[in-house]
């Protein structure tokens, strides 16, 4: 099995290191990690440190830090827009997502989703999510944290999109199968996951009015199969795909 890994602010150099602090405590008193294991130290954007345990104590751990290094962010940028969906399907599909692969997750409140984020439940909601991203992203040993973005309207989505390289749509009316559409090579590819109610005429339009660089008209519709995925799982069934024809899986 390989390494756990814990999150630190800021990566150490090579010699001794205390971890203490809630990551400590997991160390030590949850998983009871002993001298002479070793583990993976990583801030959350690409630095990661490898590590012996010395001693263990309750809520900490004495380290030695064998070496660190920083991996390069990926290219291309894998974006997931997740439209709110009901009950905890939303955090289900941060998990998942996660641990898949996804680089960001952008929480978009469509005009048909059932669910809305407003005052202290919606920051509640959303702290739900990114916590999902930070307990996911260590579970898959990931060296770069998945990043959960700000709530979006879809005005403040079409302003976010238009950065992207690409921008696909999954909409049960398309007729081009993710798997057969040409993907950016750099740059930021996004997917776009409408809700429990699909996604409205309107919103279908401004998304295709995007303007994206590689991509005549902007966000282009594609399907999955010929079934219709639920919004909390056709997120991952197509990040996965991604994952495949960009060769990382």
């Amino acid at each position: 099995m390989s390494d756990p890994v814990f999150l630190v602010d800021a990566l150490p150099a090579v010699g001794a290191y205390l971890l203490d602090g809630p990551e400590g405590h997991h160390a030590a008193d949850v998983q009871r990690l002993q001298s002479g294991e070793t583990l993976l130290l990583a801030d959350g954007a690409g630095g990661v440190a490898s590590a012996r345990v010395a001693s263990a104590e309750r809520g900490l751990l004495h380290l030695e830090v064998l070496d660190n290094r920083t991996l390069p962010d990926p290219d291309p940028k894998l974006t997931v827009v997740q439209a709110l969906p009901k009950g905890d399907r939303g955090e289900r599909a941060v998990q998942m997502l996660t641990e898949i692969g996804v680089d960001e997750v952008i929480p978009w409140a469509a005009s048909r989703s059932i669910v809305q984020w407003k005052g202290p439940r919606g920051d509640k909601a959303r702290a739900k999510w990114d916590a999902t991203a930070r307990e996911a992203s260590k579970q898959a040993r990931r060296a770069h944290l998945a990043h959960v973005a700000e709530l979006h309207t879809t005005k403040q989505l079409v302003q976010r999109l238009r950065g992207a390289a690409q921008v696909l749509v999954l909409h049960e009316e398309a007729t081009l199968p993710l798997s057969q559409v040409p993907l950016a090579a750099t740059g930021e590819i996004a997917l776009v996951i409408g809700p429990e109610g699909s996604i409205s005429p309107d919103e279908l339009a401004a998304l295709a009015d995007l303007g994206v660089p590689s991509q005549k008209h902007g966000g282009e519709p594609v399907r999955l199969g010929d079934t219709v995925l639920r919004t909390s799982t056709a997120g991952p069934a197509a990040l996965a795909v991604l994952q495949a024809r960009l060769g990382r899986w």
